[in-house]
């Protein structure tokens, strides 16, 4: 089977590798969707802190179940699934406690271990979660990101009545607003500096404010009034928008952050302390965010189709890269077709 390694940054070769056995725990799956995501963008500028190379990525994935080891139960030969992308222990405090995604030992397809970016991959079943029969692989695909907008959404806590600010309107950030939407927020304002990146939000439905062409803090007040958001969500992951989230947060509200931080963040903790905010980190996922993002694409409550921008064949996978670089925010999510 054909296996795209990312050999060094910027640097993506094609090989020709056996296809794995499958053992008695174990699928074998057919990849036909694998997306694209910032986290990967930063492998491919070597600027992810917590991978080497060479690495075979693809952790966003939509495939069909081909093969099934002889005690799996919970998925069978012709089901759509995707995959939940985390390596974990079992043995730590957290694994022991339900909170695998935070793991001591955690290694993640397509960063720290091998990722899904071939034909065929061979995974623990116990990691697959079946798709609805109607559903497109495009959409199995995206459940990945969207799980990771289900679970920051949660960490904040209740979403009924809220009002929500979320701080970058890329693929992520424009998913937690939907979600928080979703989930019951009455008020929901992205911040962003892309143009098409707010026409995106808006046609999903999302308010919005360009803080190039008016001042965040007085868009806050405007929109949310005095009281301001009750949740924030940093989902781009620089230290400008950390510092906003926690200057323009009300005293005593709650921050999450969302966007992966390829550099140290400088942030005044006196502010922190003084305002007694809660400023939460958001890993990743588990089972139930999974199950809870699937829930919310049954229900016609988030919009896919407009997210994905671009379509790119496996075999010109590093071309996915090279449009993101070269169109930058007006790349949303590219989608690596399989067949």
């Amino acid at each position: 089977m054909l296996q795209a390694v990312m050999t060094e940054p910027g640097k993506i070769e094609f090989r020709d590798v056996p296809v794995p056995e499958v053992k008695d725990n174990q699928i074998k799956i057919k990849m036909k969707r694998i997306g694209i995501c910032g986290s990967d963008v930063h492998v491919y500028h070597g600027k992810h802190p917590y991978t080497s190379y060479p690495v075979v990525q693809g952790h966003e994935v939509a495939a069909e179940v081909v093969e099934v080891g002889a005690n799996v139960t919970n998925v069978k030969v012709g089901n759509k699934v995707t995959i939940q992308p985390q390596v974990v222990c079992g043995k730590c405090y957290p694994c022991t406690h339900g909170l695998y995604n935070d793991c001591e030992e955690l290694k993640v397809m397509g960063f720290q271990t091998t990722g899904m970016a071939s034909e065929y991959f061979v995974v623990d079943a116990d990691k697959a979660l079946v798709l609805p029969e109607d559903m497109s692989w495009e959409y199995g695909a995206l459940i990945e990101p969207l799980s990771v907008a289900v679970h920051a959404v949660r960490r904040a806590g209740d979403m009924n009545g809220k009002k929500v600010l979320v701080l970058g309107g890329g693929p992520i950030g424009n998913l937690v607003a939907q979600t928080a939407k979703a989930m019951g927020a009455a008020d929901v304002l992205i911040s962003e500096l892309s143009a098409y990146r707010l026409e995106v939000a808006r046609k999903c439905g999302i308010k919005t404010v360009n803080p190039n062409e008016e001042d965040l803090f007085e868009a806050i007040l405007k929109h949310f009034g005095s009281d301001r958001a009750d949740y924030i969500f940093e989902c781009i992951g620089i230290t400008p928008t950390i510092q906003q989230a926690i200057e323009y947060a009300r005293k005593g509200s709650t921050i999450v952050v969302v966007g992966v931080f390829a550099d140290f963040a400088s942030i005044n903790m006196g502010y922190v302390q003084d305002h007694e905010l809660s400023v939460l980190g958001s890993a990743m996922y588990r089972k139930e965010d999974f199950l809870k993002a699937i829930e919310l694409i049954n229900a016609g409550l988030v919009e896919f189709d407009i997210l994905i921008t671009h379509r790119i064949k496996f075999k010109d996978y590093r071309k996915a890269y090279e449009i993101i670089d070269q169109q930058k925010d007006k790349v949303m999510k590219v989608m690596i077709e399989m067949d």
